[in-house]
């Protein structure tokens, strides 16, 4: 694992140069899926090395920042090389990624962990926090362009774009500063529940700043790599027949594989507290950073942007606040509310092609 970790982010950035200067070939395809995979594994690691120097809740921030930081800036440069046509992409990547992490993540993580651990338990009011800030993000930023009336069905005026995301920046740094500071412990690990890595002696710091410049790397050339493959995962959509929509749903599949593996390893070694704050950070800062830049690119760049979700999607995403809350609403979790999540993210796939 060491050697994979510290090699796989070297031979992808390689990979990835390579891709830009030769014709995507079959051959090369498959190598950058690997490389791809890999880099993912390693990002992991890194994130778990530089989280057991800094602690929970500041390692799985890094993590869920990092990642979401170059989210944006794929989804700002795919908008830029689109235009008009790709003026939805960052609803439809914004709401994947929320469907994503809601049901596929947490019931994922909350499955492997009742299989393993039979119950687990985390801290309820670090989670009910992060999902009431979820649900009015959700809500202003998705929700709201359909019903306003000063433009069009889906749009927001320059204006309201601004309150938006200046709305959307502000409750994410209170959640953060609450997360860090004002409400730390809420995000900390049940004291009933045995941590093995309270044992382990943490990285010196030097492991830990070398492992953050390789997280850096290995997450630049996963986001890298994505792109690189999106044009091709384009092409498969549009022969399927599939809707432009799960374009963005493949955008945010590739980006928060990281943050997924890193989730759901930590569930199954018992410690959920750290899967919810990876899930539910990861969901607020893919909606609080993304929403701002967006929004500042297409007022700045005259670009056209659509926020607004269609009726279908609304519905589901409404039932995915419904059912988090219920599994968050008790600090208690196991393998039922798991498949109940699974089986509400597998309706949204088959719907998202099957409209």
């Amino acid at each position: 694992m060491q050697h994979l970790a510290w090699s796989a982010p070297l031979l992808a950035f390689a990979l990835l140069g390579a891709s830009f200067f030769t014709t995507l070939g079959h051959a090369l395809v498959a190598a950058c899926a690997v490389a791809l995979t890999a880099a993912v594994i390693a990002a992991v690691h890194h994130a778990e090395v530089v989280a057991h120097r800094v602690g929970e809740p500041f390692g799985t921030l890094v993590l869920a920042v990092a990642i979401t930081v170059i989210e944006v800036a794929l989804i700002v440069s795919v908008m830029l090389a689109g235009g008009p046509d790709k003026a939805a992409l960052p609803r439809d990547t914004i709401f994947a990624a929320v469907m994503i992490i809601t049901t596929g993540v947490v019931g994922l993580c909350t499955l492997v962990g009742g299989l393993r651990h039979r119950e687990q338990t985390f801290q309820l009011d670090g989670a009910n926090s992060a999902l009431a800030a979820l649900v009015v993000l959700a809500g202003l930023s998705l929700i709201m362009p359909v019903f306003t009336t000063s433009s069009s069905v889906g749009t927001y005026t320059v204006s309201q774009l601004a309150f938006v995301a200046v709305s959307s920046l502000c409750l994410w740094a209170a959640f953060v500063f609450v997360q860090t500071v004002r409400h730390r412990d809420y995000f900390l690990p049940p004291s009933n529940v045995a941590n093995e890595e309270v044992h382990a002696e943490p990285p010196s710091t030097a492991r830990a700043w070398a492992s953050f410049g390789w997280l850096l790397l290995a997450l630049v050339t996963v986001v890298g790599l994505a792109k690189q493959l999106s044009p091709i995962i384009e092409a498969g959509v549009t022969a399927a027949g599939a809707p432009k929509a799960v374009i963005g749903i493949a955008i945010a599949m590739l980006v928060l594989l990281p943050e997924t593996w890193a989730a759901v390893r930590a569930a199954r070694a018992n410690r959920l507290q750290t899967s919810m704050n990876l899930a539910l950070g990861s969901a607020l800062a893919s909606i609080g950073l993304t929403i701002p830049v967006v929004v500042l690119a297409a007022v700045l760049l005259d670009l056209p942007l659509v926020l607004g979700l269609e009726p279908k999607d609304m519905v589901m995403m409404v039932l995915a606040f419904l059912v988090s809350a219920i599994t968050l609403g008790t600090g208690r979790t196991n393998v039922m509310l798991g498949a109940v999540h699974l089986i509400l993210f597998a309706a949204f796939l088959f719907l998202s092609f099957v409209p």
